[in-house]
């Protein structure tokens, strides 16, 4: 019997997918809970599992578009069932014949998984069946001199002495490359100067993001730097023990995830979103960090950030990033954020304008911490400086707010005293 394997609904407004790669080959054999395919959606890729074993049968090529509930492959169960089954007892002619099971030479059933099916292989002694295996001998091509015609081992040993002595076939020359008609590869220009090839789901959904973000919100960006000398300090003096206490290191997101919930806190209006002709005020801080993926970019959410300590948030930005390069984020980890962070200073970044993520009213972009010299104090010192952006919806946050904003992540930053320090 045969079950069809379908693609599943995997969230809302998900209508299609696309098979970005096959985890098992068809013809091969599968066990339920092993995964069949990776589905790339416009949010999310997804790996999806056989819900019974058996031998699959690919019906969907890899890169091709796929809608929810779509028959992909089929995954004969009656073959499976087979594999598993004992081995019928051999029979033999010789009713008097009552071999010693212990002796080599003694015959047995065969594994038919792993010795192709033949005369000679229904009856073969442990110690030809393993010679056959290790060396990858076909039993049906070997004359068998023991009773009945049944495999010795010295047939085995004998049929790999002169398969060793046979003369090696020579190298076939390569194939000559095919002719040049004219007609370029698809998706290629006819003098090779471009590629053209379809957006994935995930790309598509984010450009259609970024320009809906453009055309529905009043966009402004504000710009301040921070002092990076003294949580550089403390992050160095906790790192040790931090890393032996959580088993992950004390990086600087953490920092400006407190910051900003300190800043959101001061500024409510930028923790908030316009819907329609509504103002909604959001009173938790669910944080949406971006990350970057071989895939495009996915904004996984901290939830409750202000209740978490920087062990809880480092390990949070962890595991999401791990999640998301394997592609393996589920789409309710990318649901419900208030605001977000984006750093492109991990990429040499040194000032940006980053774009809302709606429907929020405020994204802070981080970026490269830079030796600059400064003054302080009426001397000229060298300091490590971020230039820090927030790019805000003016339809719901004054300048005033935005300026306010930024000023009190840069003092979180340069005092981290202000912070919650629950490392």
């Amino acid at each position: 019997m045969s079950i069809e394997v379908k693609i599943p609904a995997v969230g809302e407004s998900i209508s299609s997918g696309i098979v970005s790669v096959w985890h098992k080959k068809s013809g091969e054999r599968v066990n339920a809970g092993e995964p069949l395919f990776t589905l790339e959606t416009d949010k999310v890729s997804t790996e999806i599992v056989a819900e019974q074993a058996g031998v699959l049968n690919t019906i969907a090529a890899e890169g091709q578009e796929v809608k929810i509930g779509e028959i992909v492959a089929t995954i004969d169960e009656s073959a499976a069932a087979a594999e598993a089954s004992p081995n019928a007892a051999a029979t033999t002619t010789d009713v008097d014949a009552k071999p010693d099971p212990n002796h080599e030479d003694a015959p047995i059933a065969t594994d038919k998984s792993s010795v192709p099916k033949s005369a000679n292989a229904d009856v073969l002694s442990p110690a030809v069946r393993r010679i056959v295996e290790e060396e990858k001998l076909d039993p049906a091509t070997m004359s068998g001199t023991g009773k009945g015609g049944r495999l010795t081992k010295g047939d085995a040993l004998t049929a790999v002495q002169n398969r060793s002595a046979a003369p090696q076939p020579a190298p076939q020359a390569a194939p000559a490359p095919a002719a040049d008609n004219g007609t370029p590869p698809a998706g290629q220009s006819q003098d090779g100067r471009f590629t053209r090839k379809k957006m994935s789901p995930l790309r598509r959904k984010i450009a259609a993001q970024l320009v809906m973000a453009q055309h529905t919100a009043a966009i402004l960006t504000t710009f301040n730097e921070c002092d990076m000398t003294a949580v550089s300090a403390l992050r160095k003096e906790k790192q040790d023990a931090f890393t032996k206490a959580n088993g992950l290191k004390l990086g600087f997101m953490s920092f400006f995830i407190k910051a900003a919930v300190e800043a959101l806190k001061t500024v409510p209006a930028i923790n908030a979103r316009i819907e329609g002709d509504d103002f909604i005020q959001n009173h938790f801080f669910d944080i949406g960090v971006a990350v970057g993926t071989d895939r495009g970019l996915v904004v996984p959410v901290v939830r409750d950030a202000d209740k978490k300590s920087f062990a809880d948030l480092e390990r949070d930005i962890a595991d999401y990033a791990t999640k998301a390069r394997e592609g393996k984020i589920k789409i309710e980890d990318l649901q419900g954020g208030t605001f977000t962070i984006s750093n492109g200073g991990v990429y040499g970044s040194l000032l940006s304008t980053p774009i809302l993520n709606p429907p929020q009213s405020g994204i802070l972009g981080m970026h490269s911490i830079q030796q600059r010299p400064m003054a302080v104090d009426g001397q000229v010192v060298i300091r490590p400086m971020m230039y820090l952006a927030l790019s805000y919806d003016h339809r719901a946050v004054d300048g005033k707010e935005a300026v306010t904003f930024l000023i009190k992540v840069k003092q979180c930053i340069e005092d981290p005293t202000q912070l919650s320090l629950d490392f």
